[in-house]
């Protein structure tokens, strides 16, 4: 049996990339292998967010090259999709296929088996106007089921290289979006996470359908526990979206919605689509139609020009939000982008603590959060064994409003739906107590 090992850099999409692409070949009969060990063929996705993204995937191709010398090297992804003559010259690469006609990828394969010369496979991803349609009908060792939606997005932000890597907006017809919900809630799922490069703009370049009508469309689906949106911007949460939120019992009472900078002036630099002020109207509407919800979100620290006072602004502006959570990430030049062309760079020293600060308010909201639930009787879905004590009898899940919950239980119940109280609230993490015991999926994960 031929075997094939994986890489993934980056996003959750490009993880959803990659199980698409291991149907492919688990439908040619491949079995799949440790990426440390010796396989036939190595697929390596990449990532282009940042030059430290490059650099990660050139060294995880270079690792896959000297663990077998005689396999099939191939190299998809962002990074592949906006430099394959780069990917192309590091030798022992035999396909370089970007980040389209991945269906394709093994006739190549085959053709590489009869005829060992490299292909670059890279076509002009802004003349791609149709969405890729790759299903996955299961997740490995997942119990929450990703869907993906779109690909690409038109907003190039002037620090973002994704629309060249990933091309404009396109959305994935509904038809095929319901199929593929209906055939992992056959496979036992009861949560899907809609996912995509830019989610909230799903249903942009369609005519009389819009990301509203899919939620709903997906809450008439039999059987499906909870919807929850990856991430999506404070400007495409329109009031149809609210009504979804608001109405639909199946909406997890979580959002996603990247801020990136709490001023206006660094806002506009980045070329956002929306002021604080706009973000900040829309997050209490939000508060107001799903109480108890947890907005979780983006935050990019020390952008080119972002003075000190323009940071405090900002820090003020991200407690009065009370997020859930902050991801925090210090500015990184990215090579093509209009930032990294500015000249007021920050000091990397002045990043990082500024970084620091949002790590401590993030850890202290994130507290705050969990505090208000302690005493609650909350749905969870376990997950997996918790990792930090070996044989504790422990799992661990998360709520629909994403507080990861550890309590006793068995790992037979992991993708099942559990009544836990909240007993006690921690950072990153929360306790809890089984109340009742668990509704089984009608098809067991494995």
């Amino acid at each position: 049996m031929p075997t094939v090992a994986f890489h993934t850099l980056g996003c959750k999409v490009n993880f959803y990339d990659t199980e698409a692409i291991w149907q492919l070949f688990k439908h040619e009969g491949y079995e799949q292998v440790d990426f440390e060990s010796t396989a036939d063929v190595y697929v390596i996705n990449t990532c282009t967010v940042t030059n430290t993204g490059d650099k990660k995937s050139r060294q995880m191709i270079r690792r896959a090259v000297r663990r077998n010398p005689e396999a099939i090297i191939a190299v998809t992804g962002c990074y592949a999709q906006t430099s394959p003559a780069e990917i192309m010259a590091i030798p022992g690469v035999d396909l370089v296929i970007g980040t389209q006609d991945r269906d394709k990828i093994i006739p190549y394969v085959q053709q590489l088996e009869n005829e060992r010369k490299p292909i670059n496979a890279v076509r002009n991803i802004m003349k791609t106007r149709q969405f890729e349609e790759l299903d996955v009908p299961d997740f490995a060792d997942r119990t929450r089921a990703f869907l993906k939606i779109q690909e690409g997005c038109n907003n190039f932000c002037t620090f973002c290289i994704i629309p060249w890597s990933r091309g404009l907006m396109r959305s994935r017809e509904p038809e095929s979006v319901l199929k593929q919900a209906h055939m992992l809630v056959d496979a036992g799922y009861q949560e899907i996470v809609l996912t995509g490069i830019h989610t909230g703009g799903y249903g942009e370049d369609m005519e009389n359908y819009s990301l509203a009508k899919l939620l709903w469309d997906l809450d008439k689906v039999d059987g499906l526990k909870r919807i929850r949106i990856s991430s999506i911007e404070a400007s495409q949460i329109t009031d149809e979206v609210l009504e979804a939120l608001q109405g639909s019992d199946k909406m997890c009472r979580h959002l996603h919605i990247p801020l990136q900078a709490g001023h206006d002036a660094v806002l506009a630099r980045m070329r956002r689509k929306y002021t604080t002020a706009e973000f900040g109207n829309k997050i209490e509407r939000i508060h107001k139609i799903m109480p108890g919800v947890a907005i979780t979100t983006d935050v990019i620290v020390g952008f080119p020009g972002e003075t000190e006072e323009m940071f405090r602004e900002g820090y003020r502006f991200m407690e009065q939000m009370q997020f859930s959570e902050m991801h925090v990430f210090p500015y990184s030049k990215r090579t093509g982008t209009p930032a990294a062309r500015m000249e007021d760079q920050i000091d990397e020293e002045i990043k990082n603590v500024r970084v620091h600060e949002l790590i401590d308010l993030s850890e202290r909201m994130q507290l705050a959060y969990a505090k208000q639930f302690v005493g609650q009787v909350l749905e969870v879905i376990p997950e997996r064994a918790h990792k930090g004590e070996a044989n504790s009898g422990l799992i661990m899940g998360y709520s629909d409003n994403y507080i990861q919950l550890v309590f006793e239980g068995s790992e037979d119940w992991i993708g099942s739906v559990c009544n836990v109280k909240v007993t006690e609230a921690g950072v990153n993490e929360s306790r809890g107590q089984l109340l009742r015991l668990p509704e089984m999926p009608r098809v067991l994960i494995v």
